[in-house]
Formats: structure tokens, sequence, C-alpha cells
């Protein structure tokens, strides 16, 4: 006689655990997305404007102008004004830096605070 070989595999009642915790990883990571998608826009104008040679002895008002060119106008950045950046200049070279943070509502009254600080140059 043959011995009877167990079967392996996983239950409805794991599949449906599984399939829960992927779509909840899913949705965080959607309601993620444009927070870090922001982010990148502000680092790029940050980026763009260090990288420019007029701004380098741009006045603290122009640089601000540029910034809000590129994020507010084009890039459509809300998270960052202009008014929060700060800008500092260290043996000739214009550096560029804010703080901020970004609040996510997940489920209810859940929410997630997710702190941002981009710099340039890096």
């Amino acid at each position: 006689m043959k011995a009877i070989v167990k079967q392996q595999g996983i239950t409805f009642t794991g599949f449906i655990i599984v399939a829960a915790l992927l779509v909840s990883v899913a949705i965080f990571s959607m309601k993620l997305i444009p927070a870090y998608m922001e982010n990148g826009k502000i680092q790029h104008a940050f980026d763009a404007i260090v990288s420019d040679p007029a701004m380098q002895a741009g006045t603290v008002r122009e640089i601000k102008d540029s910034f809000y060119k590129r994020a507010n106008t084009m890039d459509n950045v809300s998270s960052v004004q202009s008014e929060d950046i700060v800008i500092t200049k260290e043996d000739g070279r214009l550096s560029l830096s804010a703080n901020y943070s970004a609040k996510i509502p997940l489920a209810g009254n859940v929410s997630l605070l997710v702190e941002f600080t981009p710099h340039a140059p890096k």
C-alpha cells in the first residue's frame, strides 16, 4: 500500500489574512506616494536654483521668487511656501533648505505625520 501524502498549502483563512495585509500595505503606500512626490518636486526646485549661475549672486527675494515660479506655479507645490525656505551663502555657495511636515489621513481619526527636510546642495 502506498502511504497517503498530506496536502500542503494555504488555508482559506490564511489566504484572507494575507490578502488583507497586502491590501492594507497597498492603501498605505498609495496615501504616502503623493507626499513623497511633492517632496521630490521641492528637492528638484532647490537643486535647479542652486545649480543656476544667475542665482548664486541673486538676492534673497530673487531666490524666493525663483522658487515660487518653479515650484508653486509649474509643479503646484503647496507644502512649502517661499517664506519657509532658509537661504544661506557659505564661501560664496548658495544653500537652500526647508523643514515641513505632511499630515496624511489614513482612516477615521487616524493620521500619519511625515517630516521632510529637503536641502541643496546635498
